[in-house]
């Protein structure tokens, strides 16, 4: 029996949900990691709603992107295991929409308290470290 009771159980799973969120941002940087991707990010945000079809030949197109149907589908994959999309069926055509809660809660969780700090480009660290570097 542990000496913390109940309190310890809180504490568990405290560390379990910052575990969780932990690799849920490795999963989202590692699928924005793919340049192919974030260009697909960049045509839904264009214009929402695509199916793989209009997707496959925007990106042709627009990117010189020489893709199969099947490698842009499992891009589309990717994206939407880590929740950035969001696929509806209507009939026999299967519609890509762009979810951007998972950058939201990335901003909240980790960039927003990089992004708060004031711009520390003429400080004297900055200067200091650039001064280190230029020394090597």
């Amino acid at each position: 029996m542990c000496p913390f009771g109940i309190m310890q159980q809180h504490c568990c799973m405290m560390v379990a949900s910052a575990v969780d969120v932990i690799m849920d941002l490795d999963r989202l940087f590692h699928a924005l990691a793919d340049s192919t991707r974030r260009r697909l990010i960049d045509e839904l945000a264009e214009r929402d709603g695509q199916t793989l079809f209009e997707l496959h030949v925007r990106m042709m197109q627009w990117h010189g992107a020489g893709l199969t149907r099947q490698a842009l589908s499992r891009h589309l994959g990717v994206l939407e295991e880590v929740g950035l999309l969001r696929c509806e069926w209507q009939w026999r055509s299967k519609f890509h929409f762009l979810e951007l809660e998972p950058l939201r809660r990335a901003s909240a969780v980790w960039l927003g308290a990089y992004l708060k700090k004031p711009d520390r480009k003429g400080s004297v660290s900055h200067a200091h470290r650039a001064h280190e570097r230029a020394r090597r």
